[in-house]
């Protein structure tokens, strides 16, 4: 391993999955699921697709592990010779950019248009940037533990939000189940697995586990609790605002906090509660796609400094998340990431599985 930084434990590389998982996507998820499947279905939608990226998660570390403490960046030359690591590394990195970038938009159009009104997105994006840049420039060490400050409050906050809506909650939403046969939860595959983007962070990430024997157990309960968050979601989503009023709403999981009030409480309307959480969230993922993208650098080009590459990536960062005009163009480089992110670290990882064997790379599973 090349970074002077401690190992992390399995814990750690869960908290790193989840938090990188639990995104700008969660926001959206029910109106894109709902109108690909078009039924009630949607929740089975989540379940099958769960359960295809955690094999195709299972597939990606299995790699990794024959290659101990190094990254996808410094192992794919082994693989594939000089070039085509080049190429493909290049590719993976102009991923994680893209990614941050993106982060960062959605963030900034979420916040301009709930908290803070006729602020002008390039003032929030280079906030946040900025903010962003002092915590990687820590390191691994420094980004886990604001990560695991982060995550608690989040799945605890969140999911108490959304349970409080059950007041709203019809069951008859829900059905009929499978009303329509299984041809609607297998349209609503595509958009459900590309909100699963983020198990990809253990290419980078099992170079530096105290045990990557343990990559697939962090891996697994990574996404299955992700995935629990995804379900509970779509579930209290649909079952109270109904399939037909969510694919009109542009942030329909935002439209259902704001739909109901609790009276007596501390707080009567929570979607201000639920915006402060989830940008500390979309921050996170934004956090540890750049430092990805960063060591991506580092380890491709043999650079022994990471601290300049972090602050020559902030420019280009900030002109590709201003480059969409609006939410829908937002909206559709997220897809166009989505499909990236299906030929890089799905169909990829286990291509490059395959040549190791046969040319006999890496060694024995750790």
């Amino acid at each position: 391993m090349n970074d002077a930084q401690g190992k992390i434990t399995t814990t750690q590389a869960v908290v790193i999955i989840v938090n990188y998982m639990l995104g700008a996507g969660i926001l959206t998820l029910p109106r894109t699921t709902s109108k690909a499947v078009g039924t009630p279905d949607v929740w089975i939608s989540i379940i099958v697709s769960g359960m295809i990226i955690t094999g195709v998660g299972i597939i990606l570390v299995t790699l990794c592990r024959r290659f101990p403490e190094k990254t996808v960046f410094q192992f794919t030359r082994e693989i594939t010779g000089r070039w085509i690591a080049y190429i493909l590394g290049c590719a993976m990195i102009l991923y994680f950019m893209v990614i941050a970038a993106f982060e960062i938009r959605v963030m900034a159009d979420v916040t301009g248009m709930y908290l803070l009104e006729r602020t002008p997105t390039w003032a929030i994006v280079m906030v946040f940037m900025w903010i962003g840049i002092y915590l990687i420039s820590g390191g691994l060490s420094v980004i886990l533990r604001v990560f695991e400050i982060i995550l608690p409050i989040t799945l605890v906050i969140f999911v108490m939000e959304i349970l409080l809506s059950n007041q709203l909650f019809e069951i008859g939403n829900l059905r009929p189940v499978l009303g329509d046969g299984i041809l609607p939860v297998i349209k609503g595959l595509k958009p459900t697995l590309l909100s699963y983007t983020g198990y990809e962070v253990m290419l980078v990430i099992t170079a530096y586990m105290q045990n990557p024997k343990q990559s697939n157990k962090a891996m697994t309960w990574g996404l299955a609790i992700s995935t629990a968050v995804y379900l509970i979601t779509v579930v209290m989503v649909v079952g109270s605002l109904s399939l037909d009023g969510i694919k009109t709403r542009t942030w329909p999981t935002l439209d259902l906090v704001r739909s109901f009030e609790i009276q007596g409480l501390i707080f009567e309307r929570f979607e201000s509660l639920l915006l402060v959480i989830w940008i500390m969230q979309i921050f996170s993922t934004f956090a540890i796609t750049h430092y990805c993208a960063s060591v991506g650098i580092r380890d491709l080009f043999k650079a022994k400094k990471m601290g300049r590459i972090m602050y020559v990536l902030l420019p280009i960062i900030y002109v590709t998340a201003m480059i969409p005009k609006n939410v829908d163009e937002t909206f559709a480089l997220g897809d166009t990431l989505g499909n990236a992110s299906v030929l890089l670290f799905a169909i990829l990882p286990l291509v490059l599985l395959i040549i190791s064997m046969i040319r006999k790379k890496g060694g024995k599973h750790a």
